[in-house]
């Protein structure tokens, strides 16, 4: 079966912004920073690195449930291009011991904080993938002194699957 030619022009169309979106056509040690941010757009963040080195993030939350971390060199190239927002990066949390710098490091901005006064506690909140419930959110709990103290998973109850009795 063939499929109408606008069918396969909206395919096209849509596999370009993925391209766009996860910034499919850029190779480390040749693209610019220039092309790093005309591919990704704007920034989300941004944090200076060893000799001359930085990392820019750029945030797809809250649908796109992905940050991307592009490392520039002294040179201005890219030296990588990672999705941030992984289990590996997760696991590296480690309640009262890692800092609000380095979650920011590993995962990037949050998408959402919240202060909890009673608690004092500031929550930063992910949108991220999972299995077998395709859609988590990430909470990472950091106490006034910039300390994790809690980091948890959940169904993303922005999307739970319709049931019989709902």
């Amino acid at each position: 079966m063939r499929l109408p030619r606008w069918a396969a022009a909206c395919t096209a169309l849509l596999a370009g912004c993925a391209g766009y979106y996860e910034g499919r056509g850029l190779v480390a040690g040749r693209s610019s920073a220039a092309e790093v941010e005309a591919l990704m757009g704007p920034s989300a963040y941004e944090r200076a690195g060893p000799g001359g080195e930085r990392t820019v993030f750029y945030s797809r939350q809250p649908y796109g449930r992905r940050i991307f971390a592009a490392r520039i060199g002294a040179d201005g190239r890219l030296l990588a291009l990672e999705q941030t927002l992984t289990e590996e990066n997760i696991a590296k949390l480690e309640p009262n011991r890692t800092r609000r710098d380095e979650v920011l490091g590993l995962l990037g901005p949050p998408y959402g904080v919240t202060w909890f006064a009673r608690q004092q506690r500031e929550v930063w909140e992910y949108k991220t993938y999972g299995l077998p419930e395709p859609f988590k959110v990430l909470y990472v709990q950091l106490s006034p002194d910039g300390v994790v103290r809690e980091v948890y998973s959940m169904d993303d109850p922005e999307q739970r699957r319709p049931t019989l009795d709902n």
